[in-house]
């Protein structure tokens, strides 16, 4: 029972602390941002220098530090966004009256940067996990990637919780690409789709034979998908979850 309540104890409590320390940072003074993107980018380069490294590995060590470095990679891109340094080519709110593809142009436009980044930081792991006995580090730029951009669309068609907190205020215009409805068509699929993968991921931890770190890279994964699972489901109901963050919904400087 150690071998799986270790790693999903960790990737739990990984998720919680990495989303309010990034968003306490995004909270601080606008001239400290300089400084913190540049930090923040010099952890990038040693996070793609440690999955390198641990992605080569198949010990219960690696696959920790795995996980680790593709969430510091992902939490370059989170950070750069929240600074407002990799948005988009457009800076404005949705211009009034905008509908259909009109408004979905433009709301790709706001965020294109972003997605490139994204991009750019998959094929950086793609690359660097080609022949690797440790592919960790790679489900999970993945597994974060899909369900981000899950969300996104989700929130671009309408759900009930905007998680408007979440955005400083120098990004409060997005919310205008949003919409505020009970439901959208995409939501089911969305969990249906992520339930078709991470019910099997749960029960490869309960496999016989299974080795150590096969378990923990396993119990990590599936802990991520169910996690972002939630998050899913939470936008649909009248449950606010700021709550979880408190320390990091500092006051803006």
């Amino acid at each position: 029972m150690a071998a799986l309540l270790i790693p999903f104890l960790f990737t739990i409590f990984v998720w919680w602390f990495s989303t309010g320390f990034i968003l306490w940072l995004d909270r601080l003074a606008p001239k400290f941002f300089p400084r913190i993107m540049v930090i923040n980018t010099l952890v990038l380069m040693a996070a793609f220098y440690g999955l390198s490294i641990s992605s080569r590995s198949d010990t219960v060590a690696s696959t920790y530090c795995a996980f680790t470095c593709a969430l510091l990679i992902w939490g370059w891109q989170e950070l750069g966004f929240l600074l407002g340094y990799v948005t988009g080519s457009r800076r404005t709110a949705c211009p009034e009256g905008a509908t259909g593809w009109r408004r979905a142009r433009y709301a790709f436009e706001a965020v294109n940067h972003h997605e490139l980044a994204l991009i750019l930081l998959g094929v950086g792991i793609f690359l660097i996990s080609i022949d690797a006995t440790n592919l960790t580090g790679l489900w999970t730029f993945v597994i974060l990637w899909l369900m981000r951009q899950s969300a996104k669309l989700n929130i671009f068609f309408g759900v009930l919780n905007l998680n408007e907190n979440f955005l400083p205020n120098h990004l409060k215009y997005l919310q205008t690409y949003f919409r505020r409805r009970p439901m959208n068509f995409l939501m089911p699929i969305s969990i249906l789709g992520s339930f078709i993968f991470v019910v099997p991921l749960w029960g490869s931890t309960f496999t016989s034979g299974i080795l150590p770190h096969e378990i923990v890279s396993s119990t990590i994964l599936a802990t991520l998908l169910s996690l972002a699972i939630l998050e899913h489901v939470l936008l649909v109901l009248p449950v606010q979850i700021e709550f979880l963050w408190k320390w990091g919904f500092r006051h803006e400087s």
